[in-house]
């Protein structure tokens, strides 16, 4: 009976020794867990920190050695490092502009951090408010020291108005730009971001157009990058360098090149006004107003015998054109001239149609009988409006006006604008046009109809050279019709920049114009004039394609070249 109850007791014992055990064993195992977390997350801790801030103290001086004292395979990792006007003789060397760079780098950081700022403030300011962001300010704003390096810059010769270079940079700077972000979440929390150690590398397109005769000589500064540029630097967060995280960098630099390449990777551009358009730009036609003189009615008597032999002349205000006259109607006071002019308008908003009735004298000068003004506002393009004036004294707003009747004039107007599709290719020999039930072939043999107006912009020439003399300047011949520019003396290369217009009821297809280069000598002399060199131009693809910009070999001259612009606009 003993021997049952110890036993019994013993079997007690173990049990409850075993439940102890298990529950040791269930809370050792939630340390263990425990420790391991924590000691995980303070060694990523720890080992981030030591990462971050801990500097490398087995840092030597580079060898600097001698390039022929390289072998090949160094030679290889130099070539990125290398200037440009080294590796492409495109490039120029411009040590002179890097050099004035550098001493004008003091002033020019004080005019980018002005720049910065104004472009960055309004920036900041669309994000105060969200994000709990209370305040977002620049503490320091410097460049640095160092200035951008011009490794190169190539230059493009166009036939247009404009200047092209290509730079490479290359700015290995050392910037101190910290911006200070205020968060009203946690008890007006500052986090600080410092921008360091920038290296940028970009090869820009630079246009300056359209070249004008004002200072600073073009108007718009045109940007554009032909390939991603390559950026490097450090961003430090609350005193740690962020970028040092594995992943990060690459992803950040990849998110910077695809914003800046949707920006201005071309085609796509930054235009900088520099001057105002409408002050230096120089209008180009944009139609033809015509007019017919219809007749007039009760002019004044300014001849003895109490008549008048008038005569109308016309022009547009801001065309420095020649007035265009009317016959003249002997002994008439109530004449009838049915007669049809073509003007060019370059403004229709702005240009105003001066009017005269004239009386003309054989000896003397001749009395003005009357004048008015007509603004082409008051005209529905495409549209013939005719008009019943009263003349006046004078058309000058300085001139006061009488009660004289001095009679009136008829007139009908028709503004005509050039068609918008004649800038750029208006129908050449074989094209293809969109149709709704697909693509349709445009024949060549479809000749362009309609009036318009010839432009010939005579740029320049190059290497004309006379036996005697040396003043060239050019003589326009087509349909009868002849043009002249000015002289300019003493030069092989003249700059000539006049443009001419041709009324034309019909395109010029099939035709020539002849273009010739005469020098003149000064003063009065035998054999004055010489002959340079003549072209003649096909207008078959001025006409089809809406313009041609070309430079053209003369012929009966060694080497002269003469630079062309043509246009064709039709109404």
């Amino acid at each position: 009976m003993n021997q049952s109850l110890l036993q019994q007791e013993l079997i007690d014992v173990l049990g409850v020794w075993r439940g102890y055990c298990n529950e040791m064993g269930l809370l050792s195992s939630l340390l263990g867990i425990l420790g391991f977390g924590i000691g995980f997350l303070l060694g990523v801790f720890i080992g981030f920190y030591f990462f971050i801030y801990s500097e490398p103290t087995d840092v030597e001086d580079p060898v600097v050695s001698p390039l022929c004292e390289l072998d090949t395979d160094a030679l290889q990792d130099l070539i990125p490092d290398i200037p440009l006007w080294v590796k492409s003789p495109d490039y120029d060397r411009v040590d002179w502009l890097n050099k004035f760079l550098q001493n004008m780098w003091p002033f020019l950081d004080k005019a980018i951090c002005s720049t910065i700022r104004s472009v960055a403030e309004p920036i900041f300011a669309e994000y105060i408010g969200q994000y709990t962001i209370t305040k977002i300010d620049f503490v320091t704003l410097n460049p640095g020291t160092l200035p951008p390096v011009l490794q190169g810059l190539k230059v493009y010769e166009t036939n247009e108005r404009e200047l092209v270079m290509e730079p490479a940079i290359k700015w290995a700077g050392n910037p101190n730009i910290v911006v200070v972000v205020t968060s009203s979440s946690l008890q007006n929390l500052q986090i600080k971001l410092q921008l360091v150690d920038l290296q940028i590398f970009v090869a820009p397109r630079v246009t300056l157009k359209p070249l004008v005769p004002s200072f600073p000589c073009f108007a718009n500064i045109m940007v554009s990058l032909m390939e991603k540029p390559h950026v490097d630097f450090g961003l430090k967060v609350l005193g740690g360098d962020v970028m040092a995280i594995p992943g990060l960098y690459r992803y950040v630099q990849e998110i910077i090149k695809k914003q800046v390449a949707v920006l201005y990777h071309w085609p796509q551009t930054l235009e900088i006004p520099v001057l105002d358009a409408s002050l230096v730009g120089i209008k180009k036609p944009v139609g033809i107003l015509h007019v017919k003189v219809v007749r007039a009615m009760k002019l004044l008597k300014m001849d003895l015998l109490g008549l008048s032999d008038p005569y109308v002349k016309l022009s547009l205000s801001g065309d420095s054109l020649p007035s265009r006259k009317t016959s003249i109607k002997k002994k008439n006071l109530n004449p009838e001239w049915n007669e049809s002019f073509k003007l060019t308008v370059k403004d229709p908003q702005s240009q105003i149609l001066h009017l005269d009735v004239i009386d003309w004298d054989k000896v003397g000068a001749h009395d003005r009988l009357g004048s008015q003004l007509l603004p082409l506002k008051l005209l529905i393009p495409n549209e013939t409006k005719e008009f019943t004036l009263d003349l006046v004294k004078s058309s000058s707003i300085s001139v006061a006006h009488d009660k004289k009747q001095r009679g009136q004039i008829v007139v009908e107007l028709t503004y005509a604008p050039f068609r918008e599709d004649t800038d750029g290719m208006s129908g050449p020999l074989n094209s293809f046009s969109w149709k709704e039930n697909g693509l349709e072939m445009i024949s060549g043999n479809d000749s362009p109809r309609g009036a318009g107006l010839l432009f010939v912009t005579v740029q320049g020439a190059k290497d004309v050279e006379g036996s005697r003399h040396n003043n060239p300047y050019v003589v326009i011949f087509f349909r009868g019709e002849k043009r002249k520019s000015k002289m300019v003396k003493k030069t092989r290369d003249p700059q000539w920049c006049e443009e001419f217009h041709f009324m034309l009821e019909d395109p010029p297809v099939h035709e020539k114009i002849h273009l010739e280069v005469l020098s003149k000598r000064n003063g009065i002399s035998f054999r004055s004039k010489e002959s340079l060199g003549h072209v003649d131009i096909n207008l078959d693809d001025v006409v089809h394609n809406g313009r041609i910009n070309e430079k053209y070999h003369l012929i009966d001259s060694k080497n002269g070249v003469i630079h062309v612009d043509l246009r064709w606009k039709s109404i």
